[in-house]
């Protein structure tokens, strides 16, 4: 195995890593928001609005993620629709993760006692006060694992951006093997930043449940 020439090119590979972080990082955001925004919309009383709703989650949690963005980038543009390949990645990867961290959520929600919001709705409470001071606090905790789990699921969904010609870290790699012809030593080094990423997001998650649990677990 050429270690020199692994030194060399980290670097390059490093710079792309950072690509990758950013595409999963605004992925993640705007895909919470698209979440939240789902799982409003299937507590609607209007049956409709909840079938659009468990529609689109069933499309997107039906199809590959790989599906959805080359339809998005090559067919978008048939339609007057464009982006440019990162926003693509971006805006792909958020309303593809923001349908299964829809389910994540509600199911967090659904999953602290109800006996707890009939308790602050006899005491006065208004349903979205009951809501947002007594469920969500409860329901957060309980959701980071599973939105962690799917945060790690976004950084390994980030190199199939790749097809559309994003340089990310596979890119970057593939490239690298085209001028070099080392793709064990390339490869290699490509797989140990994505461990390094992967394992520092669970890092992340796993600080911020035990800093939500610490009242919790007493």
């Amino acid at each position: 195995m050429d270690f020199n020439l692994m030194v060399e090119i980290s670097p390059l590979l490093i710079k792309a890593a950072w690509i990758t972080i950013d595409i999963s990082v605004r992925s993640l955001f705007f895909g919470f928001f698209v979440a939240c925004g789902l799982v409003f919309l299937q507590s609607f009383r209007f049956a409709p609005i909840r079938w659009f709703a468990r529609g689109y989650i069933s499309v997107i949690r039906g199809t590959p993620y790989f599906v959805q963005l080359l339809l998005v980038f090559y067919g978008g543009p048939s339609i007057g629709f464009r982006l440019d390949p990162i926003t693509c990645g971006v805006f792909v990867g958020a309303f593809n993760i923001g349908a299964y961290m829809s389910e994540a959520i509600r199911g967090s929600i659904e999953s602290v006692d109800s006996g707890q919001a009939e308790a602050a709705r006899s005491l006065g409470f208004g349903r979205a006060q009951t809501l947002v001071s007594i469920v969500l606090p409860q329901a957060a905790a309980l959701m980071i694992r599973s939105v962690g789990v799917l945060a790690i699921v976004v950084v390994k969904n980030s190199s199939l951006v790749s097809i559309i010609s994003v340089v990310e870290l596979t890119y970057q790699a593939q490239r690298l093997i085209g001028s070099t012809y080392k793709p064990l030593e390339i490869f290699t080094l490509t797989a140990l930043i994505y461990i390094i990423i992967v394992y520092a997001v669970m890092g992340i998650i796993e600080l911020a449940y035990r800093r939500a649990m610490r009242y919790t677990t007493l």
